[in-house]
């Protein structure tokens, strides 16, 4: 004689405990790890453009590959260009610069 049940065939009672564990645990993951595999990194120039920096100050622009910067602009010193938004050269060159003659110097106040 088959023995009926109100309860769907698929329902096993310890089942629902092991999904909420697996959810609790993954949550507990993206919390203690802060998202920091999904950070957002901004380039500096756009593809088939580097950047300069204006001699004695801070200010940068982007120039197309293959043409040389503006006048008042250089290019950064080989191993010491920005490449994102906030690495660490970009944070480097907003208290530094270069002079005239393509020494780095401190940048002047205000620039």
């Amino acid at each position: 004689m088959p023995r009926w049940s109100s309860r769907p065939a698929a329902f096993r009672p310890g089942k629902l405990g092991a999904v909420g564990a697996v959810l609790a645990g993954a949550a507990a993951l993206v919390v203690l790890t802060g998202c920091s595999g999904l950070e957002y990194k901004e380039d500096v120039c756009s593809s088939g453009e580097y950047p300069v920096l204006t001699v004695n100050g801070t200010g940068s622009a982007c120039v197309s590959d293959g043409d040389k910067p503006s006048p008042g602009f250089v290019r950064y010193p080989k191993g010491k260009v920005p490449q994102q938004v906030d690495d660490k050269w970009d944070v480097y060159w907003r208290t530094h610069t270069l002079d005239k003659d393509g020494n780095i110097i401190d940048a002047p106040a205000g620039s």
